[in-house]
């Protein structure tokens, strides 16, 4: 069974409760170069998000040539797509064009082979949990799906959302979460532990497994 990471957590949705401030240009102000189809909009974007949407994409491919590459693919996914799309909350909606960007390049990279990187961890952890990606798209529900899993993690207690953010979000590994929220790793290992378990259980109530 295959899983996918861009179904995780819905788009734009996320900003709320992603963890980094930015600063510059405003996001509205982008978004109306954008509508007037100014490309100072990107020297904007990459500007304000740059460096956030090349740590994104590093923790997914490892490689900065890589990375790179997938974050200037995600400024033309965003210069494509707006307009007629108008972001709520730009950071979520131009992380998400970067992870999936991202994304397709680890799975053509690793079609043939899983392993050797954190994002096959990742995926190996949430085999488990989230249904098949054939099964998804037979019954029209991988928005449910994500919108189930977006409740489930922002009515989690600060810490334990933090965490979940930090692993299937950033797909930090559980030593760097654990400096980073000053913890024991193993303290790590057995919240997200618990956690899938309890996504698990959710998705179940909610008839989406």
């Amino acid at each position: 069974m295959q899983v996918t990471l861009p179904a995780f957590l819905p788009t734009v949705k996320i900003t709320g409760i992603l963890e980094r401030e930015v600063r510059n240009t405003e996001d509205n102000e982008i978004i109306r170069l954008l509508f007037a189809r100014d490309e100072h909009a990107i020297l904007a974007a990459n500007e304000k998000y740059g460096a956030l949407c090349m740590y994104t994409a590093m923790q997914i491919l490892q490689r900065r040539e890589d990375a790179e590459e997938c974050v200037n693919d995600a400024y033309l996914r965003l210069w494509n797509a707006v307009p007629p799309e108008r972001p709520a909350h730009l950071t979520g909606f131009l992380l998400t064009l970067v992870r999936c960007a991202a994304l397709d390049r680890c799975d053509l990279t690793h079609r043939k082979k899983r392993g050797g990187g954190e994002t096959a961890a990742v995926l190996d952890e949430l085999e488990s949990v989230l249904p098949a990606k054939e099964d998804v798209q037979q019954q029209a529900e991988q928005h449910a799906v994500g919108e189930a899993i977006l409740r489930f993690v922002s009515a989690l207690p600060e810490k334990q959302r933090r965490m979940m953010l930090k692993r299937y979000w950033y797909l930090q590994n559980s030593r760097e979460i654990a400096e980073d929220m000053q913890v024991p790793e193993s303290t790590v290992r057995v919240t997200l532990l618990r956690l899938r378990e309890k996504l698990r259980a959710f998705l179940e109530k909610e008839d989406l497994l």
